[in-house]
């Protein structure tokens, strides 16, 4: 369910001493509009509920119920896993309303109990398909029938001399040492860190944002250092990150229509060789990805401190997680030089927050300025707050920043009517979306698809989708919110976050049998066995 965002203004007015009327004047409004506001009765649009919480000193996240937003969507999540199937349980808000340390406690357990699951699906994955692991336990099991036979001979055999039933304990007391080193090498191989891995690697990312609001400081600052580094070699551009890295590290910039495998194991359209100290790109790597990446390297090797004390002063408990983190910090870095945040955020406004304005504005693509617009939450000088997706064309989200009250779903894919998967259908075209959760939130997404450019005619042309997403309280600051019905919910697009999460059982669009709270299976209108067949062929 939706904060009741009227009543929040109604408590901290209160709570602050003020009449309605003072309020109102302070905020710009008539008292009886003000009035309806607090009786939830008015939707209130993302300027005015930013004057209302500057009138009463508050930050706009203690009216919006964010944390709350975000601890109801985890809860949901937990009590809908077919572990609890049958379990009578309260709704998610009501436990986060009435229990709300008990509900934080749900939302951990689950988090904990997905971390074990997943390392379970890592370890079976292992067995079957490491061929080390097969061959050790082939060692065992060859040992053990070893072992068990010279056993057997020394049992049944009565007639042994000495030395013969010396040769066999022998071959025994081999085979139980090699047996101890094999088991030794096996359970090494199933060796964890101390400190095991209490969430998937993409939570744990998503917790250090979350709890840092998306904004970094110190590599907000560091970033001005570096762009005025760059500036002071020439105009900031590819042409000057060339020069500086070659003058200042020795490193050479390559390009060729080749495939290489980048740093993680990937295919990709860059890679960074310490070694050689050379910097390669694909030819199809567009001058926004050249521009950026240069960017990104020239930050990691010239703040990798900064960078590493956020990693280190995280909660991020796992290698991978940090790993993450790293790259994912480094690249926040990289936006931060390319777009300094007074600058960029002014020419954000001024444009209505229109990506497709920023990105000729700052030779960017459609993905990095998103990016950036994710990262605008500087305490006081804030931008709209907005959530980011990425889904390949499988419809599975790779890339995402959380928005607090936003029920995203922790992986796999979302509700098949959002905008992320409608831009597919017009590539290089932005789509937007005023869409309603069954809980009564509400929020505007805007999404584009965009291809990679090809590097030879054998390479595939493959789309991904972008898309960012603000509460539609804030739609009014945008230009992708004009023209929508932004205070009539009728005209909203019914949604959920995914089909085994939604709630709405008479949605055309279901792929996926719904569970309500506690994991009970909900009734559908129709088979869902027989419904497979049909979807898209209308």
């Amino acid at each position: 369910m939706r904060a009741p965002i009227g009543l929040r203004i109604s408590s901290k007015r209160r709570a602050s001493g003020l009449s309605q009327a003072e309020l109102s004047r302070r905020a710009g409004i008539s008292a009886s509009y003000l009035n309806l506001i607090e009786r939830n009765k008015r939707h209130v649009g993302g300027s005015l509920l930013i004057r209302l919480a500057e009138a009463l000193e508050l930050d706009i996240g203690e009216l919006s119920g964010d944390a709350e937003h975000r601890l109801i969507a985890e809860v949901e999540e937990a009590l809908a896993d077919p572990l609890l199937s049958g379990l009578a349980a309260p709704s998610a808000h009501d436990l986060v309303a009435q229990q709300p340390a008990a509900a934080l406690a749900i939302a951990r357990l689950h988090r904990a109990y997905q971390g074990a699951q997943a390392n379970a699906d890592d370890y079976a994955d292992r067995l079957r398909a490491d061929p080390l692991l097969a061959q050790m336990l082939h060692g065992v099991l060859s040992g053990i029938t070893a072992v068990r036979s010279s056993a057997e001979i020394l049992e049944d055999v009565a007639d042994l001399d000495e030395a013969e039933r010396r040769h066999f304990i022998q071959s025994i007391a081999r085979g139980t040492r090699g047996l101890s080193e094999t088991a030794r090498g096996l359970v090494g191989q199933f060796e964890v860190d101390a400190k095991a891995r209490r969430l998937s690697p993409m939570r744990e990312l998503d917790d250090l944002i979350f709890e840092n609001d998306n904004y970094f400081p110190a590599l907000e600052q560091a970033a001005v250092g570096l762009r005025a580094a760059i500036e002071a070699e020439g105009p900031f551009g590819e042409a000057t990150l060339v020069a500086i890295l070659g003058r200042r590290f020795g490193i050479t910039v390559e390009r060729s229509a080749s495939r290489e495998i980048d740093a993680v194991g990937f295919p990709g359209q860059y890679r960074y060789d310490a070694v050689a100290r050379s910097m390669w790109f694909q030819t199809s790597a567009v001058a926004a990805t050249r521009q950026f990446q240069l960017t990104r390297l020239f930050g990691e090797l010239v703040a990798s401190a900064a960078i590493e004390r956020e990693v280190g002063a995280s909660a991020l408990a796992s290698t991978a997680s940090r790993r993450l983190g790293y790259r994912a910090l480094s690249s926040y870095l990289a936006g931060a030089v390319i777009f300094p945040y007074a600058a960029f955020l002014a020419q954000a406004e001024a444009v209505h927050y229109d990506i497709e304005a920023l990105q000729q504005a700052y030779g960017a693509s459609f993905e990095q300025v998103a990016h950036r617009l994710v990262t605008l939450r500087k305490p006081g000088e804030g931008g709209v707050p907005f959530a980011f997706l990425r889904s390949d064309p499988a419809g599975r989200l790779t890339k995402h920043f959380p928005l607090p009250g936003l029920p995203l779903p922790s992986a796999g894919h979302a509700c098949p009517l959002w905008a992320i998967y409608e831009a597919f259908r017009t590539p290089e075209r932005a789509v937007r979306q005023l869409v309603q959760f069954p809980d009564g939130s509400r929020y505007l997404f805007v999404a584009r698809a965009q291809a990679r450019r090809p590097a030879s005619f054998s390479d595939r042309t493959i789309h991904t989708s972008i898309m960012l997403a603000c509460d539609a309280l804030q739609a009014d600051r945008t230009v992708y919110g004009a023209g929508l019905a932004l205070a009539d919910p009728a005209f909203d697009v019914p949604v959920g976050p995914s089909c085994r999460l939604c709630s709405r059982r008479d949605c055309a669009e279901r792929q996926e049998e719904a569970t309500a709270a506690g994991g009970l299976p909900m009734p559908v209108r129709a088979p869902l066995i027989a419904r497979s067949f049909d979807v898209g062929e209308d």
